[in-house]
């Protein structure tokens, strides 16, 4: 390798790690916006995304000029294209975030609807599951990575309890509807955040083993 594709990799790397940073401090203020009510920490979540997508293009432009200059190779190849594809899921979870923290606002509004006990559950799981994909990242470990990949299978266990939970609770109380699809868009954007750490884990065997775990079960260890 290169001394100037050394010094871009790793500066790529501290880029793409500072983003996953402040994605994953979006992710957790905006849900605890929607436990707390907290308008205010919903507030900084909206206002923060602007600053994640500017980290989006700036990454994605380093990443298209290292793979243009130094045409690499084999793991280093492997890394550059990763990390392409971990910024698209960073910046979506960011979006998620953002939405997540409008809807804690209109959750914060009376009449105030009751949180299902299982939404905390999913909310721990998610978010530790981005936490989780990143250090994955950073350490570069495959087996790390697939037990994030193993995880949504429960992340999607709640979305469906939790959806039926909200049901009933509507039917029975329908001046709460309007706080009930608040809430049930907070469970669906929650779902996805989760969908996009699995992304994430899944690039990082990519980039570990040189294997594409993607749409394939019988890959990613599962029966």
């Amino acid at each position: 390798m290169s001394k100037h594709l050394q010094r871009d990799l790793e500066q790529l790397q501290h880029d793409i790690l500072d983003m996953g940073s402040a994605v994953e401090e979006a992710v957790n203020k905006a849900v605890r916006a929607v436990f707390d009510r907290d308008t205010d920490l919903a507030q900084e979540v909206i206002d923060g995304d602007t600053p994640i997508d500017l980290q989006q293009n700036q990454i994605e432009e380093e990443c298209l000029k290292i793979l243009a200059l130094h045409q690499p190779v084999a793991r280093d190849l492997r890394r550059t294209v990763a990390i392409l594809m971990i910024t698209t899921d960073l910046e979506r979870m960011a979006d998620l975030a953002v939405e997540t923290a409008e809807r804690s606002l209109e959750l914060a509004k009376p009449p105030l609807i009751p949180v299902p006990a299982d939404l905390h559950k999913m909310s721990d799981l998610a978010t530790s599951m981005l936490q989780q994909s990143l250090d994955a990242f950073v350490h570069l470990d495959g087996n790390h990575a697939r037990r994030v990949v193993r995880l949504d299978d429960e992340v999607d266990h709640y979305n469906v309890q939790i959806i039926q939970t909200l049901i009933s609770l509507m039917k029975k109380s329908p001046e709460q509807v309007a706080q009930g699809l608040s809430l049930f868009s907070v469970v669906r954007h929650l779902e996805r955040i989760a969908d996009h750490a699995t992304n994430i884990a899944e690039d990082v065997v990519y980039l570990v083993e040189g294997e594409i775990i993607r749409h394939r079960p019988e890959a990613r260890g599962e029966d």
